[in-house]
């Protein structure tokens, strides 16, 4: 993983737990455009998981996750 570039997309998912940030990820995916980045926050442990296989499923690249205070940030590329 790498470090991305300022995102087009923003997903603030801050209180969603299961599937909600799965979902929403993947409509907001279905909606970019090839090369464009998403920054996705979360603050469900279970997107630990889920992220990065809900991008492998999707074929889309998953350059960086971080947490800071029980809050998950994933950069995704489309």
């Amino acid at each position: 993983m790498e470090e991305s570039k300022t995102p087009e997309r923003r997903l603030d998912l801050i209180g969603f737990f299961c599937p909600i940030p799965v979902h929403e990820t993947r409509k907001a995916l279905s909606e970019m455009l090839e090369g464009e980045v998403i920054e996705v926050i979360g603050d469900d442990p279970e997107t630990l998981h889920d992220m990065p296989a809900l991008c492998e499923r999707l074929g889309v690249e998953l350059l960086s996750v971080s947490e800071n205070s029980g809050e998950y940030t994933f950069h995704i590329r489309k």
